[in-house]
């Protein structure tokens, strides 16, 4: 597409929206139109491109059971009603909390059961000792057979290892009751729960999901041509419709690949939220790509463009001669450059400070007097 035809796009968007602003009434006879119009100014700085992100807390996980059995309880909270009830999805908690129990008996049977091996084993392990010990004192005197000490020396190995077996039970007992309380593993907001009292869980069963929102994660994607423009570390600002304000944060990861389907490059810029007022789920804007231009540039509103009635594909604006609220209007031909936002740069045919006409610019003639609305 030529620098013509892309100009042409975006003014003839422009004229449709103008269209659409004005009134179908027309005045009455010898009354001024009424308009509105805006100075035409310049700028120095490029509108950054916004794009819309997600914001998403910086770690969310599932928290699943290692032990199987009956749920026996659920960490109790106080509800809004002052009511005690079970923990649930908008709830704070800390490290360490425990937010479910399995039923522990089954668990604690099997602990005395190792013990009770342990015990049986380091009794049999005592008395190998010392029927080694007088074993090898009676062979070091010739007293005792060499089968007499070897049968004893076997022994002695024999009652070790079973002790060493009686411990890793117990260790692995022990470890098996712990399991039967589900921790919370940091600070984080309960998204989900599962699980109630009396349910039934397994090792793979998810009883609870957590999220850490101390610092969120804002996602969004970048195509080819831009994703130069992002850096490690960089500083960012973002904004959102639900909160006032911006917040700072630095780009956190940069996706190496693009998306197969979508082709652009996703980017995480992580910011710290102490007071959580950033939510997971919410929909921030963040600008990128803004410069500053090599010399400032004149520009109008793109709604003041229309077509130029006097000769083809070019485009004119109506100048609003004369001061107060009534002055005549003057088609003035112009040479247009890039748009920037809402405004569309103008090369050649207006100057600086001049007003030009926005609003119902499409229903009034060259020479025409017009009423400026404020």
């Amino acid at each position: 597409m030529t620098r013509r035809n892309s100009i042409a796009a975006v003014v003839a968007a422009g004229i449709s929206l103008s269209f659409l602003g004005c009134e179908n009434k027309q005045p009455a006879p010898n009354a001024p139109t009424p308009v509105r119009a805006a100075i035409v100014g310049t700028i120095s700085t490029r509108n950054p491109v916004k794009y819309s992100a997600t914001i998403v807390p910086y770690s969310q996980v599932d928290l699943a059971f290692k032990s199987a059995g009956y749920v026996d309880r659920i960490l109790q909270v106080k509800g809004a009603d002052g009511q005690m009830r079970n923990i649930d999805q908008g709830d704070w908690v800390t490290k360490g909390t425990v937010l479910a129990l399995v039923h522990q008996q089954d668990y604690q049977d099997k602990l005395q059961q190792a013990q009770a091996q342990l015990f049986r084993a380091q009794a049999e392990y005592d008395k190998a000792k010392l029927t080694f010990d007088r074993t090898s004192a009676l062979y070091s005197t010739q007293s005792a057979t060499k089968p007499d000490y070897d049968s004893a020396r076997a022994q002695l190995d024999s009652t070790a290892a079973s002790v060493s077996s009686a411990k890793a039970q117990i260790g692995e007992a022990e470890v098996a009751l712990q399991y039967c309380s589900l921790l919370a593993p940091f600070d984080g907001w309960i998204v989900k729960r599962t699980v109630d009292i009396g349910s039934l869980v397994g090792p793979t069963t998810n009883g609870f999901t957590i999220s850490d929102t101390g610092t969120v994660k804002v996602v969004f994607g970048v195509p080819d041509l831009v994703i130069g423009q992002v850096k490690l570390g960089q500083r960012l600002t973002i904004t959102t419709d639900a909160l006032p304000g911006a917040f700072n944060g630095r780009v956190a990861t940069i996706s190496p690949a693009a998306d197969p389907k979508s082709r652009v490059y996703s980017v995480e810029v992580a910011i710290r939220n102490p007071r959580n007022e950033l939510k997971s789920g919410m929909i921030a804007t963040l600008p990128l790509g803004g410069e500053e231009l090599s010399q400032p540039v004149t520009v109008v509103p793109l709604e003041a463009v229309v077509r130029d009635p006097r000769q083809a594909d070019a485009f004119a604006v109506m100048i609003a001669d004369g001061t107060g609220d009534t002055a005549t209007a003057h088609l003035r031909s112009v040479e247009l450059g890039d748009a920037y936002g809402d405004k569309i740069a103008v090369l050649k045919g207006v100057d600086v400070n001049q007003r030009v006409i926005t609003t119902g610019v499409n229903l009034i003639k060259d020479g025409e007097t017009v009423r400026l609305l404020p």
